[in-house]
């Protein structure tokens, strides 16, 4: 059994870059496509969890090393909703 990472969410970390998710509907589009594309090849996986602009940090401790994928497809991570946060709450992700 794979064990979720305890979520240790700080909250001195930015949630967001400034920066726009699409430049153009079509763009827009294509991100929200391939999303759920990923969400439904592994949505008999409770241990992947799918995301779309999510900021992500991914070196702990650092709050300047960061990217904001379209998306990102973490393995290992238990989706859905947790004790600690719920989808709709998690502002960015730490690894």
């Amino acid at each position: 059994m794979t064990r979720s990472p305890t979520l240790n969410q700080d909250s001195s970390y930015p949630d967001s870059d400034g920066q726009p998710m699409a430049d153009k509907t079509k763009q827009f589009n294509w991100i929200v496509y391939i999303k759920l594309g990923c969400e439904a090849l592994f949505k008999h996986d409770p241990n992947v969890f799918v995301a779309g602009d999510l900021l992500w940090y991914p070196v702990e401790g650092s709050k300047t090393i960061k990217a904001a994928p379209d998306t990102m497809v973490i393995f290992g991570h238990l989706k859905g909703e947790s004790p600690e946060t719920t989808l709709c709450e998690r502002g960015s992700y730490q690894q």
